[in-house]
């Protein structure tokens, strides 16, 4: 999917599209999260389907809880979808910052040729 270590700098429009099409992944990956949420909510609580979506958003929002799970089997669907969550949260920063991070070290690389230094 990446440019290889010896291959030219990709140019800056390309490169854009790379980026967003890095942002589009992470808002599906964030959307999906999203629906698991709202869907595990609803069947597993008392929530109506527009409770189950305001907890979810604030869940994956990072603000906390909206209405507190009334069920056994819901609150430990709602601990277990909180820890996701933060799994999910960084998994998307990193799908973001991959492209950038990439970026950089691959810019290094080109220098460290130019300059005939060995890399290794």
């Amino acid at each position: 999917m990446y440019e290889s270590r010896n291959a030219p700098l990709l140019h800056p429009r390309h490169f854009r599209r790379r980026l967003l099409l890095h942002c589009l992944y992470a808002i599906l990956l964030i959307l999906a999260t999203l629906l698991l949420g709202v869907f595990g909510l609803w069947l597993l609580n008392d929530f109506t389907w527009h409770d189950a979506f305001m907890n979810a958003v604030f869940i994956v929002g990072g603000i906390g809880t909206y209405m507190m799970p009334t069920t056994t089997l819901g609150r430990l669907f709602f601990a277990a979808y909180g820890f996701f969550v933060a799994l999910v949260v960084m998994a998307t920063l990193g799908v973001i910052l991959a492209p950038l991070a990439h970026r950089i070290m691959h810019k290094f690389h080109l220098d460290d040729v130019d300059t005939g230094e060995d890399a290794s």
